[in-house]
């Protein structure tokens, strides 16, 4: 698809997407967090059971946007997403701090682990994606937000545990209209690598679609911690990844 388009066909600038409140339908709506990768897509699967999607992609400088991006809009078009909105959140690869935003610090790779919180945190970003998402929802008048946080996966990550998503919902009822009821829903939140790919396969969920590798190019470079924590949960699973990677 080519850019400024969205999937209704209608002209729409990169971070931007129709915005109108929807018309009636038969289910509610939710605004999916979609990055391109596994656990986002398992996310939108588990939503589109009882809610209409709205899918949300935040471009903010990360070394995998172009390969991410040409993902989201893969699964944009699987989901058949009423809505979607690829939002430029630049300034926070200006800002800077993480692996994956500044070219000069390099991704962990292989086995090299490190104490206290990986490189490969951005700082605060799921607080900012989550405020524009919200906004959107509140827009079109949807009732949830789905995120593909997951506590296991990213043990030093503050902005995915439990509790931080207790505290945004609540954040949520203060600073939105009366009238506005939005609820944030981590449904993968404790399950480990394993239990999120046979969720997804259960669901149908295009696997095959996903990108979830840290680095940029057509193949994934298998070496990244979020590669690795990938390859380890379809061997758990009994499973062959369908992604490429480089040999």
């Amino acid at each position: 698809m080519a850019p400024g388009k969205n999937f209704s066909g209608q002209s729409a600038s990169v971070g931007a997407a129709k915005t109108g409140k929807r018309k009636p339908t038969t289910a509610p709506l939710a605004v999916v967090l979609m990055s391109g990768g596994l656990d986002s897509c398992v996310a939108a699967a588990v939503a589109r059971q009882n809610f209409e999607l709205a899918l949300f992609h935040a471009n903010y400088g990360q070394r995998s946007v172009a390969r991410e991006l040409a993902a989201f809009r893969e699964l944009a078009a699987f989901f058949r997403a009423s809505r979607i909105m690829e939002a430029d959140l630049l300034y926070l690869g200006v800002i800077g701090g993480s692996s994956l935003t500044d070219a000069g610090r390099p991704i962990p790779l292989g086995e090299e682990q490190i104490e206290g919180i990986p490189s490969t945190y951005v700082p605060f970003r799921n607080t900012n994606l989550l405020a524009a998402a919200v906004a959107w929802a509140e827009v079109l008048g949807a009732e949830a937000v789905f995120i593909g946080a997951n506590i296991l996966d990213n043990p030093g990550y503050p902005d995915c545990r439990p509790e931080y998503y207790e505290a945004f919902n609540r954040l949520i009822e203060l600073g939105t209209r009366p009238e506005t009821h939005i609820h944030i829903h981590t449904p993968l939140i404790r399950l480990d690598k394993a239990g999120i790919i046979r969720l997804g396969v259960s669901l149908g969920a295009p696997l095959a679609l996903t990108w979830s590798c840290y680095q940029a190019g057509e193949a994934a470079c298998g070496q990244c911690s979020s590669c690795r924590l990938r390859l380890q949960g379809f061997a758990a699973a009994g499973l062959a990844d369908p992604v490429p990677y480089k040999s």
